[in-house]
């Protein structure tokens, strides 16, 4: 018969698996539930009142029920101990007084009565389990010359040395120490009390056992009622806890969770006011704060809808004139080789006032449509490089009269998108516009790049740079580098504002690098399917070549 091995290494590590895997199961439990408790302390007040005032109610009343059972344990062992006292002194003058005739050690009649003696005083306790042992002074523990007593034999091998040794040493008194013996019923607590037969003859030690069940009883009862009642007192007091915390808790709950309700626009949420106490002044605080907050917004709100409206409506109402204008400016540009010179700049200039006035009102009317959210994405496949390269050809000019060399690097193959190719050729145009304005005649190098998820443009150039922070500020609205320039110089100042707002639309990033007299650089970063998250770029925002100077700075390869 033929055994295939790998059936019986399967059976094998079934049959152990089991082993294995339990304590894993329990030590993953154990962590679950810690982890658990850990993020219930961190996120609920009243989990962690109610398990402050447990820990501390529960030491508090272990300590004082410790308190009370030793109290009672030792109350009760000293009334045992007074009265076998008396009683011990009262054997020791009876048994002096029946062994007082025997003076002589070897007297073979001592052993039986010694006996007699013994079991007459155990039954005058009239104490049950009990035993009385007589001991000659001068035996050891290890040999005795005593009664055929068991409990004697019990005693003198127990660890009562130190008894033995008081009563011998001692000729009036008594001693007592709690042993647990096993005098043939089960070890048993007793309390071991002795104490010397003074008689004219040989000197003897009386030793009482006492069984301490009863007392044993009385404290194990203590303790159980002492430790039932800790508990419930302990539970009663965590109940009282949560149920204080739960009234104090609760309205902070729903003063979050009705922040919370604001915070997500719905500004009409109030809070309930009950009463007349703090929480209610909270509540009714709470309410004035949100309505005031309401009025603000609303007013706020209401403030930005008239100035996109009146911003709509002035660059709407605008475009007529400027239709009007344009034409006679046009007329007379047209004709400026008929004027003297004066005349002609003046038409030059003109025309050049138009276009920029004209571009401003076009970028107005493109921010208040980001602003009113009327802004819409025409997203389709497209090719990046020829729109990369088209920018770069229709700005040659403009780089030809700043002398700024102008260096495009885009993939043969192409980089394809889904864009809407408007708006990403305006992102680029402003992009590379600026960075020939402010290249300082340096070159300004257009880099594209994609990868599986994203396709990324970088603009860098060489210019004055940006300095600490400026590479935040450059995307606001109507913001120059230096307050100082012409406003002759640059463009509308709605450019990086529009173009910011075009990648937002997209789902994309746009972001500046500058530093001070290394120039600077733009990265406009776009999914390569429309509505994906961006997670990287494949291209760096920081240029090698800075990210080289600053490798040398600090001695490290780049």
């Amino acid at each position: 018969m033929r055994i295939d091995p790998i059936v019986v290494q399967v059976r094998r590590f079934s049959r152990f698996r089991p082993k294995r895997l339990v304590p894993h199961a329990v030590s993953r439990r154990l962590r679950r539930f810690y982890a658990a408790a850990r993020r219930q302390w961190r996120r609920s007040l009243q989990f962690r009142v109610v398990g402050i005032t447990l820990l501390l109610s529960a030491i508090l009343v272990s300590a004082f029920g410790y308190t009370v059972a030793s109290l009672i344990s030792r109350g009760v062992l000293r009334t045992q101990v007074d009265t076998s006292e008396d009683q011990i002194l009262r054997g020791a003058r009876e048994a002096a007084g029946q062994l007082e005739g025997y003076t002589q050690a070897d007297d073979p009649g001592l052993p039986g009565k010694m006996r007699s003696v013994a079991i007459d005083l155990d039954r005058s306790m009239d104490i049950p389990d009990s035993e009385v042992v007589i001991l000659r002074q001068g035996t050891t523990l290890g040999n005795t010359a005593s009664p055929d007593n068991g409990a004697a034999t019990v005693m003198q091998q127990s660890s009562m040395r130190r008894l033995r040794e008081s009563v011998v040493g001692s000729r009036s008194g008594t001693w007592q120490q709690i042993e647990t013996l096993d005098v043939g019923q089960g070890p048993t607590r007793f309390l071991v009390m002795g104490t010397p037969i003074i008689t004219g003859g040989e000197p003897l030690e009386l030793y009482y056992l006492l069984p301490l069940k009863a007392e044993n009883d009385l404290v194990e009862f203590v303790a159980l009622v002492v430790t039932v009642t800790g508990v419930a007192l302990v539970a009663l007091l965590a109940l009282i806890a949560a149920t204080m915390t739960r009234l104090v808790v609760k309205p902070v709950r729903v003063a979050a969770r009705t922040a919370q309700r604001l915070s997500a626009g719905l500004l009409d949420q109030r809070m309930q006011v009950k009463g007349e106490d703090d929480l209610a002044r909270l509540a009714a605080a709470f309410n004035q704060m949100a309505a005031n907050l309401q009025r603000q917004i609303v007013r706020l709100e209401e403030m930005s809808r008239l100035q996109r409206r009146f911003t709509s409506d002035v660059s709407h109402e605008l475009r007529t004139p400027l239709t009007t204008v344009r034409m006679a400016a046009d007329l007379l540009f047209a004709s400026r080789e008929d004027f003297d010179p004066a005349a002609a700049r003046s038409a030059e200039l003109l025309q050049a006032e138009l276009d920029r006035f004209e571009d401003l009102l076009t970028d107005l009317l493109e921010i208040s449509r980001f602003d009113a959210g009327f802004a819409a994405l025409d997203a389709e496949p497209t090719d990046l490089a020829p729109i990369v390269r088209r920018v770069a050809e229709r700005l040659e000019s403009l780089a030809e009269r700043c002398k700024v060399p102008l260096r495009v690097e885009a993939p043969e193959d192409g980089a394809i998108a889904e864009v809407d190719p408007r708006r990403v050729e305006r992102v680029l145009r402003n992009l590379v516009g600026n960075a020939i304005e402010h290249g300082e005649g340096k070159p300004v190098v257009v880099t594209l790049a994609i990868d599986e998820a994203a396709v990324a443009v970088t603009v860098r150039d060489h210019g004055v740079g940006l300095k600490t922070g400026e590479e935040k500020l450059v995307f606001n609205r109507f913001w120059r580098a230096d307050p100082s320039r012409a406003r002759q110089t640059g463009g509308t100042g709605l450019g990086l504002s529009i173009s910011l707002e075009d990648a937002r639309l997209h789902g994309g990033w746009l972001e500046a690098w500058g530093a001070p007299g290394k120039g600077a650089q733009f990265r406009l970063t776009l999914p390569v399917r429309s509505g994906d998250r961006l997670v990287s770029s494949p291209l760096r925002l920081v240029p090698d070549d800075a990210r080289a100077d600053e490798a040398a700075l600090i001695g490290e390869t780049p």
